[in-house]
């Protein structure tokens, strides 16, 4: 009897001790998440605004956001998509913002909302935009980015800045090692994994220093380190999906690295993957391209506005392009390898 008094004791406090060790680990992790955030309720719409804390949020206040969100018009739309509107926000001289608004009621949206926020709330490096921080209300959702000063990869190669000033060699070369950096980082750096599942050149933004970005996270997968895939509905962009996810719906870090080559092609080429002179011939860039590597013509490829530029570092990334579009995905270099092979090409340019 005393026996079973004693273990039935012993159970008890053991019980209140693992209790008690939950309650202090979650406490601490609550007091590490306050430091890093910074929550501001706002009355008038009776939404939450929650800031990741830095210098550049450190005097911004739920009134003074709120004020500027609320005036927002087309005149501030910097870009759009399926998953949202994103408006240049200017606070004062010294703050401003880019702001993607996801309106509720579309189920697509909340879940890109909730993958942005789930892919991005810990993610700081150099070649990813910042996240500072998002706004929650009854109508809308808010995410609150880094302004990129540059815009879009795709403005600049396609849009008409791109034809008055185009981009030169070494900027091309900074671009695509600063892009696959940013790959690299989310497929093997961060735990778990990232798949962003929507590479192109609209998603690579460019900020003062003309360094890449990789932005719009609202199609990201998350992914554990012992899975080789994660199942999902074929999502992403036509011209940059790779092949075997259409059959599949296996989003995979080869997928990724798929969809990188075709941003490579872009950047040598000046051509968008749907470009209309394709469409008429009944071919794509990847097989356009494909042929011409085949045949050593690569010259007869290049952007029509790079009027210098180096042959043998041109042949070298298109040899990079080729591999990152292997119809096989298991033959496709890491994102790592991509990083490496673009590093050594020439480290004068890149």
């Amino acid at each position: 009897m005393v026996k079973s008094v004693a273990l039935g004791l012993y159970i008890t406090i053991s019980c209140v001790a693992f209790i008690m060790s939950k309650i202090i680990v979650s406490f601490l992790l609550y007091k590490r998440w306050a430091r890093k955030h910074r929550i501001m309720e706002d009355t008038l719409s009776g939404g939450k605004m929650v800031m990741f804390r830095s210098p550049t949020t450190r005097s911004l206040t739920s009134k003074a956001f709120m004020k500027k969100t609320m005036r927002l018009s087309n005149k501030d739309i910097i870009g759009s998509g399926g998953y949202g509107t994103v408006y240049r926000l200017i606070i004062d001289d010294n703050s401003a913002f880019a702001v993607k608004k996801l309106n509720k009621g579309n189920t697509d949206r909340d879940h890109g909302f909730e993958r942005e926020l789930n892919a991005m709330g810990d993610i700081k490096h150099r070649n990813i935009v910042t996240l500072h921080g998002y706004y929650i209300a009854p109508q809308f959702n808010l995410l609150i980015y880094e302004l990129m000063p540059n815009g879009s990869l795709d403005v600049l190669l396609h849009g008409k800045s791109g034809k008055d000033k185009p981009l030169d060699w070494p900027s091309r070369c900074k671009i695509a090692l600063g892009a696959a950096r940013g790959l690299s980082y989310l497929h093997h750096d961060c735990i778990p994994h990232i798949i962003h599942r929507d590479i192109k050149s609209s998603n690579i933004l460019l900020d003062q220093n003309m360094e890449a970005r990789v932005s719009d996270f609202g199609l990201a997968t998350l992914m554990e380190p012992d899975k080789s895939h994660v199942t999902t509905i074929a999502a992403g962009t036509f011209g940059y999906l790779a092949p075997e996810y259409f059959d599949s719906g296996r989003a995979t870090t080869k997928g990724d690295v798929y969809s990188f080559g075709v941003v490579l092609l872009e950047l040598l080429t000046g051509k968008r993957p749907t470009d209309e002179t394709f469409i008429e011939e009944g071919t794509k860039l990847v097989t356009w391209v494909k042929e011409v590597v085949k045949d050593k013509r690569e010259e007869h490829a290049i952007d029509s506005s790079l009027v210098c530029f180096p042959m043998e570092e041109v042949k070298k990334v298109f040899n990079i392009a080729e591999k990152c579009l292997e119809s096989d995905p298991s033959k496709r270099p890491t994102m790592a390898a991509v990083l490496k092979m673009l590093e050594q090409i020439n480290q004068t340019n890149l």
